[in-house]
């Protein structure tokens, strides 16, 4: 049951702007025309598509929050039927007014329209208000999901040639200031011809 002035609609064009800023930190870097024009493709895509929705809640007709809704599997390898609510998200100013909860009942009405038994969510690992939420509401975690950049990984896993020094970051700034110290040429300094 959702409170007085809520709102919950499918998220327009329009809200493209406004959710920018709602998602600001996790979507593609680049400058806000670039972040604006991805989240109408997203806003078109899930219009277009009976198994996404992407919802927003007002509250007395300002955009509070938002939830894109995806029908999918558990997993690759689980091919049970899922809701995933990816990054539900209320802005700071409507905390605690039940818009949380308006966004989680889209994910439900949701799966329940098609039928599905499970729904998951992904919330930051680092706040701590939202995980608590979620665990109110008897979303247990099942997994951690960790990322890192492609080239970072490929550092760390490819092993070094038997023998040769690994190049940390900090072994090579080693590895130079030593190499200016034996020049006798340091940032400091300058060497002559």
């Amino acid at each position: 049951m959702s409170r007085p002035g809520l709102t919950a609609r499918i998220a327009c064009r329009e809200d493209a702007p406004v959710l920018a800023d709602l998602w600001s930190d996790v979507v593609r870097r680049g400058d806000r025309a670039e972040q604006v024009a991805d989240l109408e493709l997203v806003i078109k895509g899930a219009a277009a598509s009976p198994e996404q929705r992407f919802v927003v809640v007002e509250l007395d007709g300002r955009i509070a929050g938002g939830v894109f809704l995806r029908l999918t599997t558990v997993s690759p390898l689980s091919l049970e039927p899922c809701v995933q609510s990816i990054q539900p998200r209320v802005f700071d100013e409507f905390r605690r007014r039940g818009v949380g909860r308006t966004l989680m009942e889209a994910a439900v009405a949701f799966a329940e329209e098609n039928g599905v038994l499970h729904v998951s969510t992904a919330v930051p690992a680092t706040s701590r208000d939202a995980n608590r939420f979620m665990a109110r509401l008897g979303l247990a975690p099942v997994a951690t999901v960790r990322m890192a950049p492609t080239a970072v990984l490929r550092s760390r896993i490819t092993p070094s040639a038997p023998g040769a020094p690994r190049t940390t970051p900090r072994a090579l700034v080693t590895r130079r200031r030593n190499q200016r110290r034996i020049r006798g040429t340091g940032p400091d300094q300058v060497q002559l011809p």
